[in-house]
């Protein structure tokens, strides 16, 4: 990240000055403060120069790190790798479960009122759809849906 208040920065800021910051304060080298224009334009050159391999030795450090001052709201917010394992392990978990109440539930239908129920819950048909599908009256296939939810309530109770 550049720093404007960088000395580099300063530096090249005043085309017409050389700055030279110091333990009282900045101090302005002007053209006037030299003997010549190239004499002027030998240091300005130089002190440009110092100032830039001082700024990019330091930027290995800044450029490969995050200021904790400035992103603690963002490192906060990472999840550890735990969280995510346990999320894995806890879908793999109520999947098996899912998995075991299905074939408990099937087991206790028979095979048309198990379809029926899955296509009505899960399939989000229609009993009048259903009925189209196997030709035969809506009535009889509420009256399987009505029986198989009873089936299964007196069995999870």
């Amino acid at each position: 990240m550049f720093d404007k208040k960088s000395n580099y920065a300063q530096n090249k800021c005043k085309k017409n000055a050389i700055v030279y910051i110091s333990v009282t304060g900045i101090v302005y080298l002007t053209r006037e403060d030299f003997a010549n224009e190239d004499e002027f334009l030998k240091w300005k050159r130089w002190s440009d120069g110092d100032y830039q391999t001082g700024e990019q030795s330091g930027r290995d450090f800044y450029d490969n790190t995050i200021p904790l001052d400035e992103k603690l709201d963002v490192i906060g917010a990472v999840a550890p790798i735990e969280d995510a394992l346990f999320a894995i392990l806890d879908e793999a978990e109520h999947r098996q479960m899912y998995a075991s109440l299905l074939k408990q539930i099937k087991s206790r239908l028979t095979e048309k009122q198990y379809c029926r129920l899955w296509l009505y819950y899960v399939e989000n048909l229609s009993e009048r759809d259903i009925a189209a599908l196997e030709h035969v009256g809506q009535q009889r296939i509420s009256k399987s849906i009505t029986i198989g939810k009873k089936i299964i309530r007196k069995h999870f109770k």
